[in-house]
Formats: C-alpha cells, structure tokens, sequence
C-alpha cells in the first residue's frame, strides 16, 4: 500500500449536532482520521435543504441516499445511485450497542453491493467494531 492506496479498512464518519459551529467542526477533524461529515438540516424542511445543500457542495462532495428499513427499500435507494447508502437513524439510534437492523442491511449491502455503505454505531464507542465487523465501509457515530 503507498499514499495513493486508500486503506483497507472501516473508516469513520461523524454526524454532527444540530447548530454546530465552525470551530466545533475543525476540532472534530483534528481529533483523527474523518472519512466524513454528515451536516444537520438546522431547520430547513428536506427538500430545502438536500436543493441547497446539493447546489453548494456537489461539486466537492458526495451525496447519499438513507432511511431505508428494509432490503427492498434500500435496492429502490440504490437504483439512484447514491455515492453512498446510509443505514440508520439520526437521532434514534442513540443505545450503548448498534440497532440489529443497521447491522443486518449493512452487511447484506457491503456483501451484495458495489456502492459504499455506513452503518451506524450505537453510542458506545466499542460498538465501532461491531459494525465494522459487518464489512461496511464506513461506521457512524454521533
């Protein structure tokens, strides 16, 4: 592997709270290796805010597809091919262990489909390597 070769491995993405400020966000990528940011919506009804959002930072980052609460719903998602296909919910899925159906999609997916999934975590930090057992290539945490 050289510095051109993106690791092997699971990687984390970090959701950030609701009216996160700019300082906030510097010292969360400071504090390691981020793969990504997932922004809240601060507000803004869906549709405002995925238009606005896609309009200002499509050229420079990728956007994904979630919610999906089973496989049928999560090959719909996919057939728009997403950057990335999320399993889980923000906000809800907020116990000490990740929810057995993050992790049941998001190892069906990783083993089954070429786009990248993240996966969330639960809230304890160990639960990291629950998920990244499941092959998926990103974990959440929030």
């Amino acid at each position: 592997m050289n510095e051109a070769t993106p690791p092997n491995r699971c990687r984390i993405v970090l959701i950030a709270p609701p009216l996160v400020t700019p300082e906030h966000i510097c010292t969360a990528f400071d504090g390691g290796d981020v793969a990504s940011l997932i922004l809240p919506e601060n507000g803004m009804d869906d549709a405002a805010f995925q238009a606005e959002t896609i309009e200002r930072l499509a050229d420079r980052m990728m956007v994904g597809a979630g919610g999906a609460k089973t496989r049928d719903e999560a090959l719909e998602l996919g057939e728009e091919r997403p950057d990335y296909m999320f399993f889980g919910r923000f906000g809800y899925d907020n116990k000490p262990e990740p929810h057995h159906r993050n992790l049941a999609l998001g190892e069906w997916w990783a083993q089954m489909i070429q786009i990248p999934c993240i996966v969330m975590a639960g809230s304890e930090l160990a639960s990291v390597e629950t998920v990244a057992a499941t092959g998926a290539e990103f974990v959440a945490l929030s």
